[in-house]
């Protein structure tokens, strides 16, 4: 561009010295063409920057990790006047890692009308990933202005985590909701309340389940089998803090995430209804949400997504518990982040429930004895970052 510049500059030159040498009307309209044309282009490549409107399209505000997904610039040239070359520099990154890719995208724009260009991204984590156009150039015919426009131009996309396998053990004879109305259509159980199933009678069946009244219709004796309720008072609460800033953020990130969609999957796969807890960065409380199906966990994880901040901030999970001082379960699952293990003590000290886990992410094998250092009444499970399957493979929930 500057090599258009200076030659444009040389032949400015000459036509003046041409007007000079020649007294014709020919230099004279050639040279005022060469003094207009610059000021043309300038005037015409102003307007059509000023004209221009820039967004992105995505077909959708989530997607999976490792999968690539379309993206387009959409560029809409409201001006009469084309432009033969336009350049778009974007850039994308996960907002919890500093680490910005950039690329450009070359293309022309027609007059009055609109220029989509389709793009693939992906990632290897999840997380928020943001796209920005840093600015888009625009040139003159000519190429002797360039005009930027389109400047930090964002859309944000939730990646979501994958699901990994959990071969863990459901227990089922633990306290139960007072006031319980979801039931196993599976598994019998003890809730009188609603019944499972009819059948004939067993040697070793308790006499009070006998149905007398149509055991007498059928002549022979008819028990009742119970149902089993599924939502019985069963918690994941997630810690989103994030204890270090480094190149280890976003694979903890990952990982504290993806464990408890796998947590929350397996049990969902088991009928246990359950409430997972987080604290919102963005609306600055805890949520609480009953995970009923795989649908209402894969929005509530990318809610989850979408409300953290850049800096992964999160209040004490102890400011929960006081707020909510009685809570009673039958199964709590605990999921953090080494190294601060301070907070394991206090819900050691004051979380009733049945049962008690504890599944904290470390970085490598050699920081897993750290984690149960002191650490007797939780079930303490070690989860080394990407080793999911394999470290909670005998979680009891």
């Amino acid at each position: 561009m500057l090599i258009v510049k200076i030659l444009f500059l040389l032949l400015i030159v000459i036509c003046v010295f041409f007007y000079i040498l020649y007294m014709w009307n020919f230099s004279l309209v050639l040279m005022i063409i060469f003094l207009v044309l610059p000021v043309v282009m300038f005037v015409t490549t102003l307007i059509t920057k000023l004209s221009i409107k820039t967004e992105f399209a995505v077909q959708s505000k989530a997607t999976p990790k490792n999968k690539s997904f379309p993206v387009q610039l959409c560029v809409t040239n409201k001006s009469i006047f084309p432009v033969g070359k336009a350049e778009a520099h974007i850039e994308y990154y996960n907002i919890f890692n500093n680490q910005i890719n950039e690329f450009e995208l070359l293309f022309p724009l027609q007059a009055l009308n609109s220029h989509r260009v389709t793009f693939q991204l992906s990632s290897k984590y999840c997380g928020i990933l943001k796209i920005r156009s840093a600015y888009i150039s625009i040139y003159d015919p000519l190429r002797i202005f360039r005009f930027k426009t389109g400047k930090n131009i964002t859309a944000e996309i939730a990646v979501m985590p994958e699901i990994h396998e959990v071969n863990g053990a459901i227990s089922f004879t633990d306290r139960e909701s007072e006031e319980s109305s979801v039931f196993s259509e599976n598994n019998a159980g003890d809730d009188p309340s609603e019944v499972f199933d009819l059948r004939e009678y067993a040697v070793g069946d308790k006499i009070n389940r006998i149905h007398w009244k149509l055991s007498s219709k059928k002549d022979e004796l008819i028990v009742k089998e119970y149902s089993m309720p599924v939502d019985v008072p069963c918690m994941i609460f997630l810690n989103l803090k994030c204890y270090e800033d480094s190149e280890y953020t976003l694979p903890v990130f990952d990982t504290l995430v993806e464990t408890l969609m796998s947590v929350s999957q397996f049990l969902i796969e088991n009928e246990r209804i359950h409430k997972v807890v987080y604290y919102n960065a963005s609306m600055r409380e805890f949520c609480e949400t009953d995970i009923t199906s795989p649908e209402v966990l894969a929005e509530t994880v990318r809610n989850m997504i979408f409300s953290v901040n850049d800096n992964l901030y999160c209040e004490p999970p102890e400011k929960y518990f006081q707020i909510n001082p009685n809570i009673s379960l039958s199964s709590f699952t605990f999921i953090t982040s080494a190294p601060d293990t301070s907070v394991l003590h206090y819900i050691e000290e004051n979380i009733d429930a049945d049962i008690r886990n504890a599944v904290v992410i470390v970085k490598s094998p050699e920081n897993v004895s750290e984690v149960c250092a002191g650490i007797t009444e939780l079930n303490t499970i070690p989860v080394v970052i990407g080793r999911i399957t394999s470290s909670v493979r005998d979680i009891e929930l």
